[in-house]
Parts: C-alpha cells; sequence; structure tokens
C-alpha cells in the first residue's frame, strides 16, 4: 500500500511539472517560405513564459505581433494577424519542434495552406 502511495505521489509530482518540459524555443528563429506570391523570408523572435508563447514575425510585409501563443511540450501554435495590401489576413501556425528546428504548417486565411521549416539563429 505505501508503494503504491509513493508511486501515485510521484506520478503527481511529474505531470504537474510537465509544463517545465516544454521545448525551448525562446529566440530568434528564420524560414524561407514558398508561398503563391513567391517566397517570403520570415524572422521569428519568441519569448515564452508558462507555456505562453509571444514575439514578433517579421517579412517583408513589415512586422507583427504573435498572439494566441502557446508551447506545450514540442507542439507550437500561434497567431499572426497581417496587414497585406490593408486587408487582415489570419495566419494560423501549428509546429512541432525538433532540435533547432520547427517544421510549421502555416493556414493563411482560407487562401491557402503552407508547409515549411523553421531553423534557429546562432
Amino acid at each position: 500500500m505505501r508503494t503504491r502511495t509513493i508511486l501515485l505521489a510521484v506520478a503527481a509530482l511529474l505531470l504537474g511539472a510537465a509544463p517545465i518540459f516544454a521545448a525551448d524555443i525562446a529566440g530568434t528563429w528564420t524560414a524561407a517560405i514558398d508561398t503563391q506570391i513567391g517566397v517570403q523570408n520570415y524572422t521569428y523572435t519568441f519569448q515564452v513564459e508558462n507555456g505562453k508563447l509571444t514575439g514578433t514575425a517579421k517579412s517583408q510585409f513589415g512586422e507583427t505581433k504573435i498572439t494566441e501563443g502557446s508551447v506545450k511540450g514540442d507542439d507550437v501554435t500561434f497567431v499572426e494577424n497581417l496587414d497585406f495590401q490593408g486587408q487582415s489576413l489570419r495566419i494560423v501556425y501549428t509546429g512541432k519542434v525538433a532540435g533547432d528546428e520547427i517544421k510549421f504548417n502555416r493556414k493563411v486565411g482560407d487562401l491557402a495552406s503552407e508547409d515549411f521549416v523553421a531553423k534557429r539563429s546562432k
């Protein structure tokens, strides 16, 4: 009985610590995204605090704040609300961290879905 209690306590402790084991993606990342309108070069600057992702996404179209961001384990999600030629364009990113790379998919409004890889700047 005592062993079972100890095992349950250890399991609860590890589950409570899960956010601590989130991927460390804070810093600068770059990507070249092949889109319907040509290659777009992006620089992402990420900050992470308690699983909440913030920062900026910068391209030739300007710099926007990252919203609705989170990091859970190796999973990354965020939204870029881009002003493209006077139109608001919601871009939803989902990704998986693998070392110094993040494999992303981004949904550009109802217009396109694009896969790309962002690499950590060193």
